[in-house]
């Protein structure tokens, strides 16, 4: 049975979903779910960058960890598997965008970057912006190295994120994301966080860490389909 988790913030303005094993990120699969072509679905080639790709006429699959288009009938997406998906839609601008931020990502600052690209390419404003955050590897199973722990404090700031464990760095990438959706001006009634940790729902979600390992990735879509 398929695992779909909408957004109560952007149900009823655009398809957009976070997806557990199954369908997972496949885009034939999703194609089918959602009865689209599978040739109107974009995946991009996820490095951990903080590169944003804009989609515009092609389609061709580029390197970066972020996609924002306003195209109607595209499908964007992310893959992960303990990482944070990110989807924002602009209510004014109708833009849509899919992240992907796993430690490097948020150390990075993409979500920040993400928001601020918004505004400079299409126009767009942190106050009109809705941001859904999706199922990703909590604090109760993440421990890092401090020089992972210092990179994300870095650039996000202080917060109840992190904690220290007998030595042990212990950080929520989800709430780090918040903590700089809020920070590049997304107002808080504007953010929906699924709660969900990948690792102790291995039963629904693929989790690197759980599998110790390679395995599958479930997505994160959306569109103005």
């Amino acid at each position: 049975m398929h695992k779909v988790i909408v957004p109560e913030n952007l149900k009823s303005a655009v398809t957009a979903f976070f997806t557990g094993k199954d369908p997972g990120a496949s885009s034939s699969a999703v194609a089918d779910m959602l009865r689209i072509r599978q040739d109107r679905i974009y995946l991009p080639l996820q490095k951990h960058t903080d590169k944003i790709i804009i989609l515009e006429s092609s389609i061709e699959p580029k390197v970066g960890d972020a996609v924002l288009t306003h195209a109607r009938g595209m499908l964007i997406g992310v893959q992960v598997a303990d990482c944070v998906p990110v989807l924002l839609y602009d209510s004014r601008q109708h833009v849509v965008g899919a992240i992907h931020a796993g430690w490097r990502g948020t150390a990075g600052s993409i979500l920040k970057k993400t928001v601020a690209e918004i505004s400079r390419r299409f126009a767009g404003s942190p106050e009109h912006i809705m941001v859904a955050i999706g199922p990703s590897i909590s604090s109760c199973c993440y421990a890092v190295g401090p020089d992972v722990c210092s990179a994300v404090i870095s650039a996000t700031g202080e917060g109840s994120y992190h904690r220290t464990v007998s030595e042990t760095h212990y950080l929520d990438l989800a709430s780090a994301n918040r903590m700089q959706a809020l920070s590049a001006g997304i107002p808080e009634q504007n953010i929906w966080v699924s709660g969900e940790c990948t690792f102790c729902n291995p039963e629904t979600f693929y989790s690197f860490r759980y599998s110790k390992g390679s395995n599958g990735r479930q997505g994160a879509f959306i569109g103005i389909i």
